[in-house]
């Protein structure tokens, strides 16, 4: 056996790895697609200034990444593609959507969205606090928006 050290983008790698892990899943929970889910607003331009990028397996909704681009921070924008997203993942079947967040990021943002904080990585040097939070969806936020 060889172990190996990839120190380099190594997407057909990690291809077979998540395949593997799927796999693995699909033994103990079922049969279950995982389907990406992608909210992105756009200028008049056509740039992208905002979105929400994740992904839904197993009824949840695991948000990657959230980002505003600067110039349009702090007029509910984020808000708005928030409600969107977590109105399409209601729609397509979850009954939660988790993410985790930086303490100089927005735990307070997601927190005002009904996220709860359910574990945090404390900080040390050289990496800030780490906030791990959930929010149970309801079929309520598929009227809102």
């Amino acid at each position: 056996m060889n172990i190996e050290i990839i120190d380099q983008e190594a997407n057909d790698v990690v291809g077979q790895l998540t395949a593997g892990l799927r796999q693995f899943n699909v033994e103990h929970l079922g049969d279950e697609a995982t389907q990406p889910l992608t909210i992105v607003a756009r200028n008049t331009t056509g740039d992208i200034v905002g979105g929400v990028a994740g992904r839904i397996i197993y009824k949840n909704f695991l948000i990657n990444l959230v980002w505003i681009d600067a110039h349009y921070r702090g007029q509910g924008l984020g808000q708005k593609l928030m409600q969107v997203a977590q109105t399409q993942a209601i729609k397509r079947g979850c009954l939660i959507a988790q993410l985790d967040t930086l303490d100089f990021q927005a735990p307070g943002f997601y927190q005002k969205l009904g996220f709860i904080i359910i574990g945090t990585v404390p900080k040390f040097p050289g990496s800030p606090e780490r906030y791990f939070m959930m929010k149970h969806l309801s079929c309520n936020e598929t009227n809102e928006g």
